[in-house]
């Protein structure tokens, strides 16, 4: 089947300034900390003040220019690209895979980086390991979400919790349909996100280069028209 063309359009919620989690995260600490300050408690003020500003900063969701190159895969998250390479799959099935970590400090809105229709949702899974940590790749819990391109190609863009992060958001379902770089979930505090491509594709970064969401280009599909 094809890909975008035949798929609902997908409808981005996280379209705000900040994920709607800063509601629920930041916002209580910060009047918890005005509330503190107001009794007098100056340095319980601080701490609540500090620790408001940090989950608020956790959840920001900057608007991108997003590539419009032909084949072009953009990076799913900001982070570090931690792995590059050749890797089996549960079927046998090779891929080049590109990991991506995101320390606390990095955005943890996560984008799609190719246009087309999502295939599947597989969740999997049972460990926190830090996300930096190989066996994490697997044994972590984490969603794997499979795109079909318009032309028939298939990738897999997977959010994997890390040590710290304990929620994986996914907004997408089977059969939506994704523009490149649409915002479709996050993972909260700490965490890792990989893509595995087709074989043919040509890889645009390495091992220890820094990447934003939306913005850089992972890699290049050759012969794709979107």
């Amino acid at each position: 089947m094809a890909g975008e063309s035949t798929a609902p359009v997908f409808q981005e919620r996280l379209t705000r300034w900040f994920a709607p989690d800063v509601l629920t995260t930041a916002l209580p600490t910060l009047v918890l900390a005005a509330a503190a300050g107001a009794f007098g408690y100056g340095l319980a003020a601080l701490v609540l003040a500090a620790a408001g500003v940090f989950m608020a900063a956790f959840f920001r969701n900057p608007t991108r220019e997003i590539p419009a190159a032909a084949g072009a895969v953009v990076s799913p998250a900001d982070g570090r690209v931690i792995a590059v390479g050749e890797v089996e799959g549960p079927d046998g099935e090779k891929a080049l895979r590109v990991g991506i970590f995101l320390s606390v400090f990095n955005v943890h809105v996560n984008r799609a980086p190719v246009a087309g229709r999502v295939v599947s949702i597989e969740r999997s899974g049972t460990k926190f390991l830090a996300a930096f940590n190989p066996d994490a790749e697997t044994r972590n819990v984490q969603l794997a979400m499979g795109l079909e391109l318009a032309s028939g190609t298939r990738l897999t863009v997977t959010q994997i919790t890390g040590l710290i992060a304990r929620r994986i958001v996914c907004h997408a379902a089977v059969g939506d349909g994704l523009a490149r770089g649409t915002r479709y979930g996050l993972i909260r505090f700490g965490s890792r996100t990989d893509v595995h491509l087709p074989l043919r594709a040509e890889v645009r970064v390495q091992e220890g280069q820094k990447v934003k969401g939306g913005r850089d280009v992972l890699a290049v599909l050759p012969g794709e028209t979107t």
